[in-house]
């Protein structure tokens, strides 16, 4: 159905972190009142909704209060009280992405059977309840070192994943049911961001490569468009459809993927909402990601996803040892630079890797923009008034 827009329609979006920010802002480009659920009165989307609301998105009443005040959800976190909107969606409030297709993507375990039943590539894995059964397995030879431990829910921004490689690690397991995967010989970590309307619709954005900051597990680095062959970019992408067409999806998927050395695919996990490897869409194609959601969920035509420059897209993350109320140094300097463009999200307070902004450098030579893009790392920091 095609949601007819109008300045007394109310979208509502829960959580206003930057990527809730980034979504108000294009929404406002239509004249659509943004209706915020975020436990942080002064959280980044609050500089720029209509409404805000303050409350957990965990609690089932508040969640179906807030929900009950707006036409439809969207989402910009998947960490959300899945039976309120449940309860939401069966008095007929359109969310997106449904929740039942999100309960599936909030447990990794889930997806990874998902994956499995559905015969799509993944890295082979293992699920186990808690810490005492990884070590059972280990003592009885059924899982051998070194491999990856992901906590089943709650994981984001590196958190929630472990890498563990020696026996000193394997006595500082993460708490709680996991996933166990194999170490992957990965060549490159790409992404694929995948739209789909409510009319069965699906778009691509071009494949982009991640670079991680391997102390924290987070994207440092992000390139458009990636470094391979077309033929890899091909299967990439439709990878990613599938994988949207088969859970019935509706809105954006963020498709994480790994190359192997063997130059073969395989899914890493999914983010049924705008995504970090996306940011570089604001202003490197001609649609951004945050339109695309609101096209998807709108029922409206997808937009061209086609590239204006090639483009490298830098987190800007909070300085070790760095504690506080915020301050930036380097801005005058990087935005010296031709096709650097800045965005700060408006977090009063830094700590150690924390993400507070983002930068795109834009060049008609993707070389260029990366070696753009390390001088912009190199002079802009995100540091506190006073630090330890």
């Amino acid at each position: 159905m095609e949601h007819l827009i109008t300045s007394d329609f109310k979208l509502g979006i829960i959580s206003g972190g930057q990527l809730g920010k980034m979504l108000a802002l294009s929404a406002s480009n239509w004249d659509v009142q943004t209706y915020i659920l975020d436990p942080f009165i002064n959280c980044p989307a609050s500089q720029v909704c209509t409404h805000l609301t303050q409350g957990s998105a965990l609690c089932y009443d508040t969640v179906i209060e807030f929900g009950n005040k707006v036409d439809m959800i969207a989402l910009e976190i998947e960490n959300v009280n899945v039976d309120a909107l449940i309860e939401l969606k069966k008095r007929g409030k359109p969310i997106f992405p449904d929740p039942e297709i999100l309960r599936v993507i909030q447990d990794k375990g889930l997806q990874k059977k998902f994956y499995s039943t559905e015969k799509i590539p993944t890295s082979p894995y293992q699920l186990y309840e808690n810490e005492n059964e990884i070590l059972n397995a280990f003592e009885k030879g059924e899982l051998k070192l070194p491999f990856v431990q992901k906590t089943r829910t709650a994981g984001y921004d590196g958190k929630g994943v472990k890498l563990v490689k020696t026996d000193k690690e394997l006595k500082e397991l993460l708490l709680g049911p996991s996933v166990i995967e194999e170490l992957t010989n990965i060549k490159k970590e790409l992404a694929v961001i995948v739209a789909r309307n409510t009319k069965g619709e699906t778009s691509c954005f071009p494949t982009v490569e991640m670079v991680f900051n391997e102390e924290v597990n987070l994207v440092e680095q992000l390139i458009c468009p990636a470094n391979i062959s077309e033929e890899i970019k091909e299967k990439a992408e439709k990878l990613s459809l599938l994988v949207a067409e088969k859970l019935s999806f509706e809105g954006i998927l963020a498709v994480e993927l790994f190359l192997t050395h063997d130059d073969e695919l395989l899914i890493n996990e999914v983010a049924p909402r705008p995504h970090n490897s996306g940011h570089h869409t604001v202003e490197g194609t001609i649609t951004s990601q945050y339109e695309q959601y609101l096209r998807a969920i709108f029922g409206f035509p997808l937009g061209d996803t086609s590239i204006k420059l090639p483009s490298v897209m830098i987190n800007l993350l909070g300085e070790p040892n760095h504690f506080g109320k915020v301050k930036y140094e380097g801005v005058t300097e990087s935005m010296a630079l031709s096709g650097v463009k800045t965005h700060i999200y408006g977090k009063k307070e830094t700590y150690p890797f924390r993400k507070m902004g983002h930068v795109t450098v834009m060049d008609k030579d993707i070389n260029q923009a990366i070696i753009k893009a390390s001088k912009v790392k190199k002079q802009l920091k995100v540091k506190a008034w006073k630090n330890l």
